[in-house]
Parts: structure tokens; sequence; C-alpha cells
């Protein structure tokens, strides 16, 4: 039957002839996923290197009776794996380190007002990625202004959410879609929109005028000496 013949012709009939060519580019297409290349292009040419002359030794026994151009292209294909592992072992996962990254620019520190000027500004123009990004660091500064998160450098947008929604526990849920919306606009590259802009400066209002929930423990009364029995 065909399928009974095209199956011996793999298992061991007449080898099977696979442009060299394409192999090589299916490999380099590989690694050149841009979320390799755009974190480390040096360590991704040094890479890039040492996979061609794997390629290279490889190929150049495909031909040979004791290698077929499957077995060839399936081992191309498996080290083009290994090393988009090695990489993502070695630079993170793209999305992980997006999530990681600073709140704020180390450009120096700038005040509430000043962000939220800036926030302004950009919507006049619908600008609305670098509204979104600005009015969530207002919606940050201005927290750390009024002492209910300590100012850090280095903080995240999720991490000031959970941090402020312990002490505005009425607006935690609000402050993680904040911080979710401006992860997404700002490093997952997500589209942005007045909508999103308008919900910020809502929410950056609304935390102006709420008060802290002090979390308070009462303190235990001990029973005093010579008591009634």
């Amino acid at each position: 039957m065909p399928a009974q013949g095209g199956w011996a012709a793999l298992a061991g009939g007449a080898p099977v002839t696979t442009d060299r060519d394409a192999a090589r580019e299916a490999a380099r297409e590989e690694l050149l996923n841009p979320a390799y290349h755009r974190h480390d292009p040096n360590l991704l040419q040094r890479a890039m290197n040492w996979l061609n002359e794997q390629l290279n030794h490889l190929l150049a026994g495909v031909g040979s009776a004791a290698h077929s151009g499957t077995t060839g292209l399936v081992l191309l294909l498996i080290a083009a794996a290994v090393l988009a592992l090695v990489l993502r072992h070695r630079l993170g996962s793209p999305r992980r380190q997006a999530r990681s990254a600073a709140l704020f620019t180390p450009t120096g520190p700038r005040t509430a007002a000043e962000h939220r000027a800036t926030a302004a500004r950009h919507a006049a123009e619908a600008a609305w990625p670098e509204a979104v990004r600005e009015q969530m660091r207002a919606l940050v500064r201005a927290l750390e202004e009024r002492t209910l998160l300590d100012p850090r450098p280095g903080r995240t947008a999720d991490e000031a959410a959970a941090e402020a929604g312990r002490s505005l526990p009425a607006h935690a849920a609000e402050l993680t879609a904040a911080a979710r919306a401006f992860d997404a606009v700002a490093y997952g590259h997500h589209p942005a929109d007045q909508a999103t802009y308008q919900r910020l400066v809502t929410l950056d209002h609304t935390l102006t005028t709420t008060r802290p929930t002090l979390t308070t423990h009462p303190t235990p009364i001990s029973p005093t000496a010579g008591g009634p029995a």
C-alpha cells in the first residue's frame, strides 16, 4: 500500500534528501525569536556562531550512508531547541522580566503633580500609552508622598499595588487592575486607550481622599493579682 511504502522509505529504504540550506534556516529562525534577540544581542550572536559551527559539522555527515536527511534535520531541530532553552534559562522569560521591571525610570525623582501634568499633556495629544504610564507613576508617587508607601528604587507596579492594598483594602482590587494595565501597556506592548487612562485618573483622585485602614491589635489585659476568686 502507498502508506506502507512511505513508512518503509523513512525507516530503511532510499535515504530522504533534505535541503541543507533549508534545514539551517529553520534552526536559525528558531534562534532569531525577538524575545531572545532584544535582551542580549552579543550573547545571541555567540550562540548563533556556535550553532552554525555545529550545523556545518552535522550537515557534512548527512549525505553519508550512515545518516539520512530526516535524521540530520531532527538533530538540527533538537540542537536549536536545546540552545533556545539555555538562552531562556540564562536570560529569563521575556514576560517574567517585563513584569519585574521598575515602575520609575532612573532619571531622578519627580513629584506626583509633575507626573500628573506629564500624563495630562500626553492625554491631550491622544498619546495614551505614555499617558497611562505617567498617570500610574503619579498614583504611586502620591502614595509615597502620603507615606502610605516607603519610597523604594526598583519597585514594580505589582509590588506597589500589593503594598498599598494593605493600607487601602477597599481599593485593593482596583490597584491590582491598575498595575496590570500599566504592565500590559509599558512592557507587554498592549494598546492603551482613553478609557484606561481615565480609570487611572479616577482611581488616583479617589485614593487622595481615602483614609488608610490602620491595622491595630488590642492590647491584652493581664488579670490583676488578688482579684476575686
